[in-house]
């Protein structure tokens, strides 16, 4: 009898209302989310006058990139650092979702929440995953982003 009762009241569960269900609420965030679909996930990356274009991933760090490119190109001056990326600073600061992650050549990082990266070499840090440079090898890669100082230009494909 006992376990008739228990199976009993574990079956009659009450539905919540479908308001209840339904019901969201959409802040800022939600709308980049959303207009970060409308958008194509990727950028144009001019250097060195090569174009590159890379393919984001989805995060609120990209769909903060994308508003920021929907307004105008964002042209950053990069510099070599640690033989392994080129590093240079957006004009202003991005939400980060860092993880752990290991870093190949084409790779766009955020770090710290302004400096935007491209390697051209691994590393392993805790970095936010912007996207990938598509269809360059590390040797055509290095290639283009020559030594030195250069600038990028980066816009919405």
């Amino acid at each position: 009898m006992f376990l008739g009762l228990v199976l009993s009241a574990c079956s009659v569960v009450e539905p919540a209302e479908s308001s209840e269900i339904n019901e969201v609420e959409y802040n800022e965030e939600d709308k980049i989310v959303k207009d970060i679909e409308e958008v194509d996930m990727q950028i144009n990356i001019n250097v060195n006058d090569h174009d590159l274009t890379a393919t984001l991933v989805d995060n609120s760090s990209t769909a903060a990139l994308i508003e920021l490119l929907k307004e105008d190109d964002i042209v950053i001056d990069m510099r070599d650092y640690g033989s392994m990326e080129k590093v240079g600073m957006f004009p202003q600061n991005l939400p980060t979702n860092d993880e752990q992650i290991s870093t190949d050549a084409g790779d766009l990082i955020l770090y710290q929440g302004n400096a935007f990266v491209i390697y051209y070499d691994t590393n392993s840090w805790s970095f936010t995953r912007l996207g990938k440079i598509n269809d360059v090898s590390k040797t055509e890669l290095i290639n283009i982003l020559g030594s030195g100082n250069v600038r990028a230009t980066l816009s919405l494909k």
